[in-house]
């Protein structure tokens, strides 16, 4: 994770906060934090990055946050590595939950609530950011026009297998150009009909 001393302080102590209403936040980091964030990132920049919403109470012992997440990120195209600019606007929400259980088994079911997470003491709105940021990364950024060629290897001698090949009804096209070619050879037979 970037280093602490680069990053907005946006601790938050729930133990602090008021029971009834909700805790405003925006982070809007500096340029060299955002350096560190992409470095932390593995990626090239990110340009403009905005993270705002709230802390709110849910229920008696629990809390919501809500934010928008804004950032404008520069990547390696996965094809030719030329710089892809992506711009990210995405709605965060996490539920914490003084009465979390990990799920434990090797069998386990998907909680109803995916956004739900333990309640901490204290939360870093800092790392919420990055993480939020992480996941919304487009995993494979390609540049305008980049496309990936494909590769072909067999054995000498071999027809190699494509990948219009694996298509469910790629055989079919064969059928269709041997009844074609049959049918462009004998004009004055009906189809259907043998000599």
């Amino acid at each position: 994770m970037p280093d602490p001393a680069t990053l907005p302080e946006q601790i938050v102590r729930f133990s602090e906060l008021p029971a009834r209403k909700p805790h405003r936040f925006a982070l809007e980091p500096a340029p060299e934090a955002c350096a560190a964030v992409a470095e932390a990132l593995g990626i090239r920049g990110v340009r403009k990055l905005r993270f705002a919403g709230d802390l709110a109470p849910d229920g008696s012992r629990d809390w919501r946050l809500r934010a928008g997440l804004g950032a404008t990120v520069v990547q390696d195209c996965v094809v030719t590595l030329e710089p892809v600019t992506t711009r990210i606007d995405e709605e965060v929400t996490r539920a914490y939950r003084a009465d979390f259980a990990p799920p434990e088994g090797p069998e386990v079911e998907m909680p109803e609530d995916e956004s739900a997470e333990p309640l901490p003491a204290a939360l870093d709105l800092a790392q919420v950011m990055i993480e939020a940021l992480a996941l919304a990364l487009p995993p494979y950024p390609r540049a305008p026009g980049a496309e990936t060629g494909e590769a072909v290897f067999t054995e000498p001698g071999k027809t190699p297998l494509r990948d219009a090949d694996l298509q469910p009804f790629a055989g079919l096209s064969g059928l269709r150009d041997a009844l074609d070619a049959g049918a462009a050879e004998d004009p004055d037979d009906p189809p259907g009909e043998a000599d």
